[in-house]
């Protein structure tokens, strides 16, 4: 089975995270910005797509070359063996981006290449009109930084953090591969309670019992790949199954989420219904100011609403307060907020054990940590 050099496509602050679920799934890696590298056959692919719970999508990287004229983009990209990859009906978008080089234009590049690509497909399949294009997609980038070209393939379609099980969703809902991150950036481990105290849509929590049944979080989906004439249907089912067997479903969780929005908290339920975990995590309409629990060494995770808007931000920063005050009697709990305001801890009124820096999307983030004293595992 051939081995490809591959790359996990990652949101900023988020690689090292997404580096540390492929060595655990058995991978040597190699992290940069915006992605992890590693080598694997299309099981791999698949089992990549299948578990990464924080990465964007899985790419295959088809070539790697310097250029500074449309003439080198050009010939470097025909040079590539398309054939090996892409079947004679296949259909083979391109998109590109450019950053620091001489080719700047974006467009122009992403011309090239598909001309380039058409041209070495038409010459292999002897094809005297241009590539038919019906077939399965094969979503193709180019990518130039500081003169350095990477051609690549996309396995994944639609970005791995749609998971298939949100049917409702809030008015700045958190996306699944990043309530993912944040989790994994806790302390918590499944035998330990978990809280999410401003829920929404209730994506941190249904994330948290993903992990805590060790469910696939692409099991629920399809991938481009999965279509593409080279991929065995038999291995894709191999590699579900292998993941099927894997699955907890006898150990206890104590997973809650609460929100004040009555309307939030019944889609969460539905959202969580239709992850089949309905079972697995406990909602209720709860403003913060009433939490409490009498649970002990457990994990809070929250996201609360920003305030990026001044109308917004004092009722927000009263919201911070009010946590700081519930939270505060909660000794044996460690606590984890995310927010873009930088005076979080001020309003909060305690300095955070630890913060930091991510990227909501585009927008700059700060998590803050307030850890507990640790405890003997035995004894939680």
């Amino acid at each position: 089975m051939k081995t490809f050099h591959l790359y996990a496509a990652t949101a900023s602050g988020i690689e090292a995270i997404a580096g540390r679920e492929l060595r655990e799934l058995g991978y040597e890696t190699q992290v940069e910005n915006g992605r992890v590298r590693f080598d694997g056959t299309i099981k791999d692919i698949l089992r990549a797509n299948l578990w990464l719970r924080t990465a964007d999508r899985v790419r295959i990287i088809v070539a790697e070359f310097d250029a500074v004229t449309f003439d080198e983009l050009f010939e470097a990209t025909k040079a590539v063996a398309w054939d090996e990859l892409l079947p004679m009906d296949a259909a083979f978008p391109v998109e590109g981006r450019s950053k620091k080089s001489q080719l700047h234009s974006v467009p122009d590049a992403q011309a090239i290449v598909k001309k380039a690509v058409a041209t070495k497909l038409a010459a292999v399949y002897h094809r005297r009109t241009r590539m038919p294009e019906t077939g399965a997609l094969y979503p193709l980038e180019v990518m130039i930084d500081k003169d350095h070209v990477m051609l690549t393939l996309d396995t994944t379609g639609s970005s791995l953090f749609k998971r298939g099980y949100r049917v409702g969703k809030g008015g700045a809902p958190l996306k699944e591969n990043m309530a993912a991150a944040l989790i994994a950036l806790t302390s918590w481990h499944k035998d330990m309670p978990f809280w999410d105290p401003v829920c929404g849509s209730g994506t941190i929590p249904i994330e948290a019992a993903l992990i805590g049944r060790n469910l696939a979080p692409g099991f629920n989906r399809d991938f481009t790949c999965e279509k593409w004439d080279w991929v065995p249907q038999e291995l894709s089912d191999e590699v579900r199954d292998e993941a099927d067997a894997l699955a907890d479903y006898d150990t206890p969780l104590q997973i809650f989420g609460s929100d004040i929005d009555e309307k939030m908290v019944a889609i969460a339920k539905r959202n969580a219904q239709e992850a089949g975990l309905s079972q697995d995590v406990t909602f209720s309409q709860l403003a913060v100011q009433d939490f409490k629990t009498e649970l002990k060494h457990g994990v809070i995770v929250a996201n609360p609403p920003y305030g990026e808007r001044l109308s917004d931000q004092a009722s927000v920063r009263e919201l911070y307060k009010q946590m700081g005050q519930v939270f505060k009697p909660l000794t044996d709990w460690s606590k984890y907020i995310l927010t873009a305001d930088l005076e979080f801890e001020h309003f909060y009124g305690q300095k955070a054990t630890k913060t930091r820096k991510l990227y909501n999307g585009a927008l700059r983030t700060d998590y803050f940590q307030f850890w507990a004293q640790r405890q003997p595992r035995h004894n939680r």
